[in-house]
């Protein structure tokens, strides 16, 4: 039986400090949305892919180009991974981007890449369901609190073998798109952006829990490229995570990626984030 501790007499006095933003707001240099906004009319569309069900799939993002992420046939979340295209060692650091900004993220975040880089890999230029805020269970979309169904978890709680997880499609999304084994890819697979995901922590126990997405089709994820990206999507096998992770029978739709060339002129002199400049003493 786990020991509980005695109740200091301080008790009330300890937990009563305030509390200190670790990364205040206003330390970032905030993207000039406006700049973005202007380079984006009459951008033009230059490819796309299509996720399918329970699978993943690779994609590419020139620098300088913006891409969206769209739900097109029904209530479908997506798990996002993002690679610097020409050195998979720098991708997407989901806890220093929940740190540097929030839990969920939308319009005028940004998404880091791990160190030693440390530099935006993307920037979020428009999101359809910012409206929904927090809701009353505490609930966001887009989070970056979670990490991705896998099937050694899987294995782990249940026992069974799940081979549509979104860790092994994601796996499996860029071993096919870089010539790899699925081992060989393995460790290159992170921690996601849970794009569309309604998630949040229970108030009582502090749980990560799931709820019904409010996706619709036509609602859409956008961001621009800071860098070269190679991106990988998994239309999660939960489908709008109303009931069951990593399931054959929850209802699943496919995603879209749309790729888009903007006015390229307009970003002539964007600050396109350089690696970190910090050098170990």
């Amino acid at each position: 039986m786990t020991a509980i501790a005695s109740v200091p007499a301080d008790a009330d006095r300890r937990r009563a400090v305030k509390p200190v933003l670790v990364y205040p707001n206003g330390t970032l240099t905030p993207p000039d949305l406006s700049l973005l906004a202007e380079a984006k009319k009459g951008m033009e569309k230059i490819d796309e892919v299509i996720v399918p069900p329970r699978d993943g799939r690779c994609f590419s993002v020139p620098k300088g180009h913006f891409f969206r992420i769209v739900s097109i046939e029904g209530p479908q979340v997506g798990d996002l991974n993002l690679w610097n295209a020409h050195d998979l060692t720098e991708r997407f650091f989901s806890g220093k981007t929940r740190a540097l900004h929030a839990t969920h993220v939308s319009v005028g975040h940004r998404l880091w890449s791990n160190l030693p880089s440390l530099r935006p890999m993307a920037t979020i230029t428009e999101d359809t369901l910012s409206w929904y805020g927090f809701d009353a269970d505490g609930g966001g979309i887009h989070d970056v609190i979670g990490t991705r169904c896998d099937p050694y978890t899987n294995k782990l709680l249940s026992g069974g073998d799940y081979h549509h997880c979104c860790h092994s499609n994601l796996c499996n999304a860029l071993a096919a798109a870089r010539g790899m084994s699925f081992r060989e890819a393995e460790p290159h697979v992170h921690d996601v952006l849970n794009v569309f995901m309604c998630t949040g922590f229970t108030r009582d126990t502090h749980q990560y829990f799931m709820k019904a997405s409010p996706v619709r089709p036509g609602d859409y994820l956008e961001m621009f490229a800071e860098i070269d990206l190679l991106g990988g999507l998994s239309a999660c096998p939960g489908g709008d995570c109303s009931a069951s992770h990593s399931s054959d029978a929850a209802a699943c739709y496919p995603l879209k990626v749309e790729i888009f060339r903007p006015g390229l002129e307009m970003l002539k002199d964007w600050p396109f984030p350089e690696r970190n400049a910090y050098v170990p003493g």
